[in-house]
């Protein structure tokens, strides 16, 4: 188990950027696959990007080409850089740990792998 703390939300036009931070503690974290997903009001929850303990990156088709995840194994540290946002990015965005390793976009898409949370962060983009 590792536990996440996310910053980096707020308040954003569209066309802007923002970047996103996933702090983790607790041991290898190096070793987890991690996630960010969103939940927009009344709509579910929704998978963002992945990336493996390797750093292959995964994306769902409406962020590839403007998000990039990232992660620095060495600060414990997972990142979504956010560009040419939309209103349609408006959501509490949450990062996760899976501990599976074995294909990327299978884990990514079943939020039921992924064991640990943390407690998201808002993102607005104005129009």
């Amino acid at each position: 188990q590792v536990q996440l703390v996310e910053s980096g939300g707020g308040l954003v036009q569209a066309g802007g950027s923002l970047k996103l931070s996933c702090a983790a503690s607790g041991r290898a974290f190096s070793i987890y696959t991690m996630g960010w997903f969103r939940q927009a009001p009344g709509k579910e929850r929704e998978f963002v990007a992945a990336i493996s303990s390797g750093g292959e990156p995964y994306y769902t088709v409406s962020v590839k080409g403007r998000f990039t995840i990232s992660r620095d194994n060495a600060e414990n540290t997972v990142y979504l850089q956010m560009n040419s946002m939309k209103p349609e990015d408006t959501a509490i965005y949450s990062c996760a740990a899976s501990p599976f390793t074995a294909g990327l976009e299978r884990i990514s898409r079943d939020p039921r792998l992924f064991g640990s949370w943390g407690q998201g962060t808002q993102v607005t983009v104005s129009s």
